[in-house]
């Protein structure tokens, strides 16, 4: 039996409405999931020869659709101006205190690197300052700094929200949404954050549940290059020397100094907390790097709409991962199969879907971003320079990965979920099909805050993030976080099926297609963090 036949079984088995006229087809995902994550295509790194590839072959499968290009001036791309560094030789990290020195090692014990463009970073005999998590939030009555002079300190900052594990009762449980990790909870948050304090480093402490992922994802991937958007003034918004410290490394430092942290740990959880010097401890860092400018791009294809042109539904997926990175055993190809190619390969069927289709009454774009992994930094630059206005933008719908299988979840997890009016229109398509929608079973890892829909959240534009396969429940799910992701084993195989997958895909075609048949503007619930920027815009809407 053909594969399409079965994914349409499926899709005419989970619906209790009509059935539409086309239908997600899974051989086709699977042979884009193929084809992207082929070694041939090299991790798809940014700047890399994997780049090239991957533009030429999302741009070829636009046009064989018959899309319009959706960048600016009629072309395919949107040129994104990057900055990016490379780790050059050895880092020498020193740790001084009592008199006595020992050296770290860049990896087992800490991550370190730096976004500004310089070719050395040195640190010599740095203060070290515990300041808390990090986080100045005047409206949720939160400072960590309390205005000390942090300038040329190294801070240690916990990662994610001070509320984030607090027990039932305590004082500051849901001041940062409880477990569900804020933007104040992210590291490259505590980054800006340490920049805008003066400091001259600063190192998040890891913890596995904290961050959301072990520390073996942060070093498999640590020696790729670093991208950002190329900035007006790097030395004031970036940190000389930034990254992670391993838990027992960074506890370590607070007995030389003869702190208790499991003490202060709890004390950072109070508003009260101020900052908290290590007496008599300092750290020395001191590593070569290589910095240049880098063009990438986003690739944007466009259906016109035909009724009402200017407003737009932008479905986005990114196209990177992270090239050719430190080696697992002989592989140092990070393939990223499931993340992202899969969701590439869903944007592009979402194109020939509704290609296939009458024109909707609202443009539709497809968006491939570029530099997801490197902090979102294509969704990023689209954000500050849109090809379409964000004001008109009716709602972004996001694809981060797509688990293979042929077994259709009957939850899917909504990313945000609360946040917008965009899950009523989810609920209801997922509802036909004999599915529900559950919020993120893992919200401590700040999933919502971690993909290319939240630039253009900042800016005001609702988010969607659906991601059927990744209930927390589901074997597979745990398999691949566990074992493949952000890793050179996240690779197709030829005993790979997209049937699962493609009824995904065929729900949120649905739900894109009615955005774009509609009239209505999905807004932020209110109390959203990002109501205010989408009421600023609501005149373009009127």
């Amino acid at each position: 039996m053909r594969l399409t036949l079965l994914v349409s079984v499926a899709v005419m088995a989970l619906t209790a409405g009509p059935v539409i006229a086309q239908q997600a087809d899974a051989a086709r995902l699977n042979e884009h999931v193929r084809v992207l994550a082929s070694d041939e295509f090299e991790g798809r790194g940014v700047a890399t020869p994997g780049e090239q590839r991957t533009v030429d072959y999302i741009v070829g499968q636009f046009q064989a659709l018959g899309l319009e290009p959706g960048g600016p001036d009629g072309q395919w791309v949107q040129t994104a101006q990057l900055g990016r560094t490379r780790q050059d030789g050895p880092a020498t990290i020193t740790v001084n205190a009592g008199g006595a020195s020992r050296a770290l090692q860049r990896g087992p014990d800490l991550l370190v690197s730096s976004d500004r463009p310089v070719d050395r970073i040195t640190v010599t005999d740095a203060e070290v300052v515990f300041a808390g998590y990090g986080v100045s939030a005047p409206e949720r009555g939160w400072d960590d700094f309390k205005g000390m002079d942090l300038r040329g300190k190294v801070l240690l900052v916990i990662v994610n929200d001070p509320d984030f594990g607090a027990p039932e009762g305590h004082p500051v449980a849901g001041r940062f949404d409880g477990n569900a990790m804020t933007f104040y909870g992210r590291w490259t948050y505590k980054f800006q954050e340490a920049a805008r304090q003066g400091a001259a480093a600063v190192l998040v402490i890891h913890d596995t549940a904290g961050a959301g992922y072990g520390w073996s994802v942060l070093e498999g991937s640590s020696t790729a290059p670093k991208f950002d958007i190329v900035r007006a003034d790097p030395d004031a918004e970036r940190v000389p020397a930034q990254g992670w410290i391993q838990g027992p490394v960074a506890e370590q430092l607070f007995r030389d100094a003869g702190l208790d942290y499991a003490a202060l740990r709890e004390a950072a959880r109070t508003p009260g907390f101020a900052p908290v010097a290590l007496t008599g401890v300092t750290m020395s860092i001191d590593f070569g790097q290589t910095a240049d400018r880098i063009e990438s791009r986003n690739v944007l294809a466009r259906i016109p709409g035909a009724g009402h042109p200017d407003e737009t539904v932008l479905y986005g997926a990114h196209w990177d991962a992270y090239g050719r990175a430190t080696p697992v055993g002989d592989d140092d190809i990070y393939n990223g199969a499931v993340d992202n190619a899969t969701g590439v390969a869903g944007l592009i069927e979402l194109a020939r879907l509704f290609k296939a289709g009458s024109p909707p009454d609202r443009s539709v774009v497809f968006a491939a971003w570029t530099a997801e992994e490197a902090g979102l930094l294509g969704a990023e630059y689209y954000a500050a320079n849109p090809v379409w206005p964000l004001e008109t933008t009716v709602a972004n719908i996001n694809m981060d990965s797509f688990l293979p299988g042929a077994e259709v979840s009957p939850q899917i997890v909504v990313m945000g979920a609360g946040k917008s009016g965009t899950d009523a229109w989810l609920e209801r398509r997922a509802t036909e099909q004999g599915r529900t929608l559950i919020p993120d079973p893992a919200p401590q890892a700040g999933g919502f805050y971690r993909s290319d829909h939240f630039p253009l959240a900042k800016m005001g534009v609702p988010a969607l993030f659906g991601a059927a396969g990744f209930t927390g429940h589901n074997a597979a799910s745990r398999d691949y976080v566990a074992n493949r992701y952000h890793k050179p084993s996240d690779e197709w195989t030829s005993d790979w099926v997209m049937d699962a997958a493609a009824v995904d895909v065929n729900l949120l075609y649905l739900v894109g297609r009615d955005l774009a048949d509609s009239r209505a503007w999905p807004a932020w619930n209110a109390g959203a963090e990002f109501e205010a920027a989408r009421a600023a815009s609501a005149a373009a809407r009127e």
